[in-house]
């Protein structure tokens, strides 16, 4: 069986990074973020990555200039990423609308699409070389709010990696703003979707008040031996559902879920063999933590074109025993409550509790509760620069050792789906791949090998 993303090392020669500024400057102003952008848990660093084969109508056109020269051209748009965030009082985070500029990157690499194997999926090799740490850019205060690089590779191919100050936007915006340059490097005028900023649509209310319980900030006692203390042999493998792999999901669900999604299904599969991988007392609690988004929660709706962080994570919550010897519906029926608990009230007693409460960071990566992160439809891989879709487009890592990230896939056999990387200790690995093959037991080929379905 082939492994993901053989290890290999290559060299990438960069240029000196400069600073891209919009085309026409705007009038420098202060924008205010949202209370759900500025939270603690969002003052971080989030890195993107994209592969694109190389394509014979674009042979004339270098993916570097055009990139470049689009980049200035969407910043018009989009000129709050071209600012720097400052802090005001209370940790209030604002943007000053300087134009100063988002970082780029310019860079060849000696290796070809092909050499990073059929199975994108990350941790991908080199990948501090695709996406450099400009040294003093990565603070979020005072700091460029993007950094953008562009590899290009020997087969006409080139790589888009880009990390992004997470306070500015979530996945949905980040994605609205790519395929907006996106857009703009296939020659439109302007963006499709116009951005919208309105970052007070999802302020605090005055005065806040706490309505709804959110366990992703719980104060817990973890009475669990600290897992990654455990994970000393930590093996990943990626695990593939598609059609087959899902159909037969579906065959544990009863006829009153039935209204469950692919999320739904997948998580409840996830947690339940994770729990039973591990081998966790009985009695204590076992918690799953997941992101939701809100866009369709909102009623008058969110603006088209609203481009900031509006997500929050929810958390599902069982009993080791009940997790393993109840039918899946159980686990199924919890996972599904959780996250219709997140609607409009639900973010707005979110929004009142950080500030409340002075901007917090959830609890759950300090308590090793497991962590999974949808991220297929945010639609990564759909951003065209005029090469065609990229053969992978998603983050860049794997997350936590205790997490699971989502990300959309087409096997050999041209079956989409989805492929979800987990870190596990090996023995417990051996028993996950047992408990999921049970669960799937019609699939002939290896489960957690996608680069072979």
């Amino acid at each position: 069986m082939a492994e993901i993303n053989t290890p290999f090392t290559f060299t990438v020669w960069r240029r000196a990074p400069v600073l891209i500024r919009p085309t026409k400057h705007n009038k420098g102003e202060l924008k205010l973020l949202s209370d759900i952008d500025d939270q603690d848990g969002y003052r971080n660093q989030i890195p993107v990555i994209m592969f694109y084969r190389g394509n014979p109508k674009m042979r004339n056109y270098d993916p570097v200039s055009v990139i470049k020269e689009a980049l200035a051209k969407v910043l018009v748009f989009y000129y709050p990423f071209a600012g720097r965030l400052k802090e005001g009082p209370a940790r209030k985070l604002m943007v000053d609308c300087t134009g100063e500029g988002v970082l780029f990157v310019e860079a060849d690499a000696n290796v070809t699409l092909d050499q990073f194997g059929e199975a994108l999926v990350p941790p991908f090799p080199c990948f501090d070389e695709l996406l450099y740490d400009v040294p003093k850019s990565s603070g979020i205060l005072n700091s460029p709010l993007l950094l953008i690089q562009v590899t290009r590779l020997l087969c006409g191919g080139f790589i888009f990696a880009l990390r992004l100050n997470h306070t500015m936007s979530d996945a949905f915006g980040i994605v609205q703003f790519m395929r907006a340059l996106g857009e703009m490097a296939r020659g439109a005028s302007s963006p499709s979707t116009l951005p919208v900023w309105q970052r007070e649509f999802l302020n605090a209310r005055n005065p806040p008040r706490v309505t709804c319980t959110n366990h992703a900030f719980d104060e817990i006692i973890d009475t669990n031996t600290d897992i990654t203390t455990r994970m000393n042999s930590m093996v990943l493998k990626p695990f593939f559902f598609g059609p087959i792999e899902l159909s037969n999901l579906r065959k544990f669900v009863p006829k009153h879920l039935k209204s469950c999604s692919t999320f739904d299904v997948v998580t409840a599969c996830l947690w339940h063999c994770r729990t039973m991988a591990l081998q966790l007392d009985p009695k204590e609690e076992a918690r799953i933590a997941f992101v939701v988004s809100a866009r369709t929660k909102f009623s008058p709706p969110l603006p088209k074109g609203y481009y900031g962080n509006c997500i929050a994570i929810t958390v599902a919550i069982s009993t080791v025993f009940e997790l393993l010897n109840k039918p899946f519906s159980h686990t199924l029926e919890i996972v599904m409550k959780a996250k219709t608990c997140v609607n409009e009230e639900y973010m707005r007693s979110l929004a009142d509790m950080l500030v409340i409460k002075g901007r917090p960071n959830v609890t759950i990566f300090q308590n090793n509760i497991f962590f999974v992160n949808d991220l297929t439809l945010a639609r990564f891989d759909v951003v065209d620069f005029g090469w065609g879709k990229p053969k992978y487009g998603g983050p860049g890592t794997t997350g936590p050792l205790d997490s699971g990230f989502y990300f959309p896939y087409t096997n050999a056999k041209g079956e989409y789906g989805i492929v979800v990387p987990i870190y596990l200790p090996s023995v417990a690995m051996e028993n996950f791949v047992k408990e999921m093959n049970k669960m799937l037991a019609d699939r002939d080929n290896n489960l957690h090998a996608p680069s072979k379905l």
